[in-house]
């Protein structure tokens, strides 16, 4: 059976306390790997590794950190089959959506190759007499991400790529339920040219993730999972002195006012409420229609569109998703479908009981639709993060506002309309983090950044862009003055003014 290894210092290293856990193949049940998990000693082995490596990492200028990026972009689009392939086998999406998942972590490399212009700073020429002012961006040493099992390659990329090219030692702890792509990741980064121990990865469970939030060496964690952990992450890392940035979960709204295209807005929903099985924290798994003419339009649409869906194994170029990650993750889901029935909402559409042809013990799942939900269903309330979609009627625009605004999750949103006067009033008062108009996943591009508000995102700088930069970096600023001869300045003790 394959034997999935830590990556430190440029090499596999295994762990000494015999700990591993079972990576399986979802699309059949079958356990195809074991994963070693480590501990604090094997952290400090990556630790050891990026402080010899880093400070000379930091002595290189920008502009050559920057080819080695270029270099390790066009290595990842070289061996993009492959990763899309690997990430497939562990994960379960299917081939078109890997290679999208690889891409959009691609897309932050390639803003990261902008490094150079990113680290500018400021400088103020006579700020006083014969007085100058600039400031520094450096990099923070040794930093760490932990990264979830629904996005293995993006973000890791989103993460690494913008640690390194500021100057900093990267260590990752990716999801022990999927971790072959993000080692797979470090060795193309060696191969572009980046140097030993300046990317790691160290693979655990809650044993791993606490050596990391208590060492002293690491100086920042960026973390992805579910909030109730994002924010365990946040605090204790705050309590040791450590910068952090942590993204939670979601329950992202679809508003579909009258006058929206409903096809197009049906189309849209379809693939952003069940694609990736709803194993996104940007899925739309809750959408409210206007009035009850919008809401009885859209149902029937989308009956008819769920019926034409496919699940299918990974490899299937004909199939629109994939399996859940996990038997323990499918029957969470499907507890949520049933909650949803003994609050009294109404199971259009029931994917339960679905089985596919030849993986029956797969993890898979069908289209599930659920109508008449309430706000006070805890259903509703919570994140199920699986191929189920929901809908909570609205009588009026603001009554639609209200329910992404009131909810305890604010990391997307979306509005579907032709009116440019609503759709601007919604952006404008929505309180939720990234918001879409006319568009169903609204994550910004690389040169912007992702992040969300209420238990959503824990931290005051987001995902990559340029709050990438400010994360991964402190600036250091400095007032100068060269004296010219002549009269010496009269002695002050007063603080310094332009008065």
């Amino acid at each position: 059976m394959r034997s999935i290894t830590h990556f430190i210092h440029g090499a596999a290293a295994s762990s000494t306390g015999g700990r591993a856990s079972d990576v399986l193949d979802p699309s059949t049940g079958a356990v195809q790997a074991q994963v070693h998990l480590g501990d604090a000693a094997l952290l400090d082995q990556a630790i050891e590794s990026a402080k010899k490596a880093q400070p000379d990492w930091a002595a290189v200028n920008p502009q050559r950190r920057a080819r080695v990026l270029f270099r390790y972009k066009e290595l990842i689009e070289a061996h993009m089959d492959e990763l899309a392939a690997l990430l497939s086998s562990e994960h379960g999406k299917v081939i078109a959506d890997a290679k999208g998942d690889v891409q959009r972590g691609l897309e932050v490399v390639e803003f990261a190759c902008g490094i150079p212009h990113l680290l500018k700073g400021d400088y103020t020429q006579g700020a006083g007499p014969g007085i100058d002012v600039y400031s520094m961006r450096q990099p923070l040493g040794i930093v760490a991400g932990i990264t979830p099992f629904n996005f293995p390659a993006m973000i890791p990329l989103w993460m690494g790529a913008m640690a390194i090219a500021c100057g900093n030692a990267f260590i990752l702890k990716p999801s022990e339920r999927d971790p072959s792509v993000p080692v797979r990741l470090a060795e193309l980064a060696l191969e572009a040219g980046l140097p030993e121990g300046i990317f790691n990865v160290v693979h655990g469970d809650k044993v791993m993730v606490d050596a990391i939030l208590d060492h002293p060496d690491i100086k920042a964690v960026s973390f992805v999972g579910s909030s109730d952990i994002a924010n365990y992450v946040y605090q204790r890392a705050a309590a040791n002195g450590k910068r952090a940035q942590c993204m939670g979960g979601a329950k992202n709204h679809g508003i579909i006012l009258p006058d929206a295209d409903m096809d197009q807005a049906v189309a849209d929903i379809v693939g952003a409420a069940y694609g990736s099985a709803g194993e996104r924290c940007m899925a739309l798994p809750v959408v409210t229609p206007v009035g009850e003419a919008t809401a009885q339009a859209f149902r029937d649409k989308l009956v008819a569109a769920i019926e034409t869906l496919r699940p299918g194994i990974p490899s299937d170029p004909q199939a629109q998703y994939g399996p859940l990650v996990t038997a323990q993750h499918k029957a969470r889901v499907e507890s949520y479908i049933q909650m949803a029935a003994d609050e009294g909402a109404e199971i259009v559409v029931d994917g339960r009981g679905f089985s596919l042809q030849g993986y029956e013990e797969g993890f898979y799942l069908a289209p599930t639709l659920i109508d008449r939900v309430t706000p006070q269903m805890k259903s509703y309330q919570d994140e199920i993060f699986g191929p189920v979609l929901q809908i909570l009627r609205a009588e009026s625009f603001e009554e639609a506002l209200s329910y992404p605004t009131n909810h305890q999750y604010g990391n997307g949103v979306a509005i579907f309309t032709r009116n440019g006067d609503y759709a601007r009033r919604f952006a404008a008062d929505v309180e939720v983090g990234m918001v879409g108009i006319n568009v169903p996943i609204p994550v910004p591009v690389a040169y912007h950044s992702f992040g969300g508000w209420k238990r959503s995102g824990f931290g005051d700088l987001d995902q990559y862009g340029e709050d990438g930069v400010r994360f991964y970096t402190r600036t250091k600023k400095i007032t100068q003055r060269w004296p010219s001869g002549g009269a010496v300045i009269d002695q002050s003790f007063v603080i310094p003014t332009m008065k």
